[in-house]
């Protein structure tokens, strides 16, 4: 029984939670497009499923002690699915916590993931990874 588009990104979270690489690549096109904010971890357009593994998820995993992509709302056009949620996250050289709200949109082809667009709050993220202490 194949999934649609919807239950694709779902599975998408599930595997991204449990850092289960083989299956992201399984739902990523070997060609995936995916674009993160300037400002945030790793921001920049990544061509190739492997150059998103290598390049933004083995990053964060190594910079970040604790991090969740958690989704409120699906909202779901037929080949694109967007995300609404927010991430909350423990950055390791700081121990510094964050929320910041994001969306999140794919455009799905064929079953996998052509394409992936960020959107979110940048400075929250940044404000984690700061090593200066704020003053009282």
């Amino acid at each position: 029984m194949s999934m649609n588009n919807l239950e694709i990104i779902q599975q998408l979270y599930q595997v991204f939670s449990e850092g289960d690489t083989e299956t992201i690549l399984k739902l990523f096109d070997p060609q995936i497009e995916w674009i993160q904010n300037e400002g945030f971890p790793g921001g920049g357009r990544y061509l190739g499923s492997h150059a998103v593994v290598n390049n933004v998820f083995a990053k964060f995993r190594l910079e970040w002690e604790t991090w969740q992509a958690v989704v409120n709302e699906w909202l779901d056009a037929g080949d694109t699915i967007i995300a609404l949620g927010e991430y909350r996250g423990v950055y390791r050289s700081t121990g510094k916590s964050t929320t910041a709200a994001f969306a999140h949109v794919y455009k799905l082809r064929d079953g996998r993931v052509v394409r992936y667009h960020q959107y979110t709050d940048t400075l929250k993220v940044a404000e984690a990874m700061d090593p200066i202490e704020e003053a009282a």
